[in-house]
């Protein structure tokens, strides 16, 4: 069985009351064909959320049309203990139906179904004024802070009109991140080369065990390639990045195949982080996915209080695979790292992102 598209997981919809009358709900149902019901305004869909790490696998199987009452655009919630990149995040709704063993969703939510936010005319509205406001500043902005980007647009179909929104905008670039293969829809937009498609990537046997009804990375790199021929830029995401029996052959592999699929100078950039982790996440983990064994190593309290490898080993992580892709990337595309310090950005690459004018500009450079 395929998992290109994991919307095929799901198998119930929930609909809140005021919702039913727009537009984006009925063409969900009508795309679905699935069994639905009304929730009341403000309610849930059923009682999962009791036993909330239980029945999330469970919770995973349904889809919870609502609204959203809050904002939709606001900035990433960075650390400032390590460098950040100064991300906008466009949320559209919470959860995912790919299962990560280290998905940090996993202790961050505490709902376990797929939420998405119908009311996307408000949200391209709070968009389009946000973008308004500051015509001066630039605007990177992705949707796959709380979810996966594309894992439900075969249902929502929301990527047609925020990529043509985007595509209208001098001051922004939006970034699609996925472990889907979820492409059709971008096919024929007039994306103006304003719309990043990004996969997050690691070693096979990584991607085979603990990212759960995923596309594989043979499918990602299809679908990627297929992007590109589209003209559309390119993004790829070695984050986390594990240590595993074999981890230098694998990533090396991932990263031959990813070179050999895409070509190299469509590639926008390239970002590198090593597991971390909350430290309620590793009790979910190991309780939800008892025979992983990715928590079973030695770490230490980052600044940000996560969990980290220590600092030397994850120096000898970043040292290997930085240099596999330096043998093989751009010389246009960025490759980066997302929260780590100066002395690991010195360490392995050499200079600091403040030697360059900083990572926002860093990033920026590459797509305005």
């Amino acid at each position: 069985m395929t998992w290109k598209d994991p919307s095929i997981y799901i198998n119930r919809i929930y609909v809140e009351e005021s919702c039913l009358e727009l537009a984006c709900t009925r063409d969900i149902l009508a795309r679905a064909g699935l069994p639905w019901s009304v929730v009341p305004e403000r309610g849930k869909p059923n009682g999962l959320d009791e036993e909330y790490v239980g029945n999330l696998s469970a919770g995973k199987r349904q889809l919870y049309l609502c609204r959203n009452r809050g904002v939709f655009f606001k900035p990433c919630p960075g650390t400032r203990e390590y460098q950040c990149c100064d991300y906008q995040v466009l949320n559209t709704g919470t959860n995912c139906p790919i299962d990560c063993v280290y998905c940090i969703l996993q202790a961050y939510l505490n709902t376990p179904w797929l939420t998405f936010y119908v009311n996307t005319e408000d949200l391209l509205q709070e968009l389009e004024q946000s973008l308004a406001v500051h015509p001066q500043r630039f605007f990177r902005i992705g949707t796959g802070e709380f979810t996966d980007s594309l894992a439900l647009d075969r249902l929502t179909c929301l990527c047609r009109p925020l990529v043509q929104s985007i595509g209208r905008k001098n001051n922004a670039v939006l970034e699609l991140k996925t472990k889907s293969a979820v492409i059709d829809n971008l096919q024929g937009l007039d994306h103006r080369g304003r719309t990043i498609i990004a996969w997050s990537l690691n070693s096979p046997v990584i991607m085979k065990k603990h990212e759960l009804r995923s596309a594989t990375l043979e499918e990602r790199l299809e679908a990627a390639r297929q992007c590109a021929a589209w003209g559309y830029r390119l993004a790829f995401h070695f984050d986390p990045i594990i240590d595993h029996p074999g981890w230098q052959a694998g990533y090396k592999e991932t990263i031959d195949k990813l070179f050999a699929t895409v070509p190299a100078d469509a590639i926008a950039w390239i970002s590198l982080g090593a597991l971390r982790f909350i430290p309620s996440l590793k009790d979910i983990g190991i309780r939800r996915f008892p025979r992983a064994k990715i928590y079973f190593n030695e770490f230490v309290q980052g600044l940000d209080a996560k969990s980290r490898y220590f600092r030397p080993h994850r120096v000898a992580l970043y040292k290997v695979i930085y240099a596999l892709l330096k043998r093989k990337a751009s010389d246009t595309t960025c490759i980066y790292f997302c929260m780590e310090s100066d002395e690991i950005w010195q360490e392995v690459m050499g200079f600091a992102p403040g030697d360059k004018g900083g990572l926002p500009q860093m990033l920026d450079r590459v797509v305005r």
